[in-house]
């Protein structure tokens, strides 16, 4: 699937950009599969979906999220009293964990010849699809997520986590696209993100591991945009630094990824998102 060229600024940048790695029709499909999970859902547990908070003290609805469909509200889709400002189709963030695996639409889109043999060209030897999320990046209020590394949220031992990345309608400046640093990967994991005890009453919290500071978005910055048109697959190495701004544009942003890892490295038990015994991770 990737030629010598593709790998080689793999290796150099830690992201690879493959535009027209789905067919429109199919990422219509998923946004409007999207939709209907959104009009099905009744919003009597809120769940806010932020990249700023440090930790999340008592969020159960989170935190046991990977192996169901759950819904993520925008942080600016209320007022000071917590009431919804605009209409629930608009107010939703993302929606998440394990669609992939519970939603027959997610999964054809999940599971295709094109991932499974990118996968393998990358040396992921024993591919298990971990989680997924469907981010709609809402007009005007889509809200920015803060630079990060994907390992740091799913990290295996040795890491080995790769994030596939759908552009499900164009991605620009001005609605918020992908930012990334090439080469970052080849850096440090910052940070874990942990279950801070047994429970999911006990929340998580930040491990540090490596004080280097993550790039800083803004001019003269490492980051470079990575606007890219609608059906286009954005491959992420785990450690690669990426960022995404609010969108303030007129336009929603809709995105897909789904995160694989490989089943010959360890998943712990501290990271926060954890399968149930029925419902096993697959490969493609």
């Amino acid at each position: 699937m990737l030629d010598a060229g593709q790998l080689a600024d793999w290796e150099r940048d830690g992201f690879l950009v493959v535009p027209g790695a789905a067919e429109t029709d199919a990422c219509r499909a998923v946004i409007e599969r999207a939709e209907q999970i959104v009009a099905g859902f009744d919003p009597t547990t809120v769940s806010v979906f932020s990249t700023h908070e440090q930790t999340r003290t008592s969020d159960e609805y989170f935190l046991s999220s990977g192996g169901e469909v759950r819904c993520f509200f925008e942080e600016e889709a209320f007022d000071a009293e917590g009431d919804l400002i605009v209409p629930k189709e608009r107010a939703v963030n993302k929606i998440g964990h394990a669609q992939h695996d519970l939603d027959p639409v997610y999964d054809a889109f999940s599971r295709t010849e094109t991932l499974a043999g990118i996968a393998d060209d990358l040396g992921i030897a024993e591919p298990l699809l971990l989680q997924s999320m469907h981010i709609f990046k809402q007009p005007r209020i889509g809200g920015e997520v803060t630079c990060h590394q994907d390992a740091t949220f799913l990290w295996t031992e040795p890491d080995s986590v790769v994030g596939l990345w759908f552009a499900l309608e164009d991605a620009t400046l001005e609605n918020g696209c992908l930012w990334a640093e090439p080469g970052g990967h080849r850096g440090p994991v910052r940070q874990r993100f942990v279950r801070a005890g047994a429970t999911d009453a006990d929340g998580t919290r930040f491990e540090e591991l490596d004080p280097t500071p993550l790039p800083e978005p803004g001019e003269g910055a490492s980051l470079v945009p990575l606007e890219v048109e609608a059906g286009t697959l954005v491959v992420l190495h785990g450690r690669l630094p990426h960022w995404s701004g609010p969108n303030r544009s007129a336009r929603s942003r809709h995105a897909y990824s789904v995160h694989v890892i490989d089943g010959r490295a360890e998943y712990p038990a501290a990271n926060w998102l954890q399968r149930p015994a029925d419902l096993p991770l697959r490969g493609f």
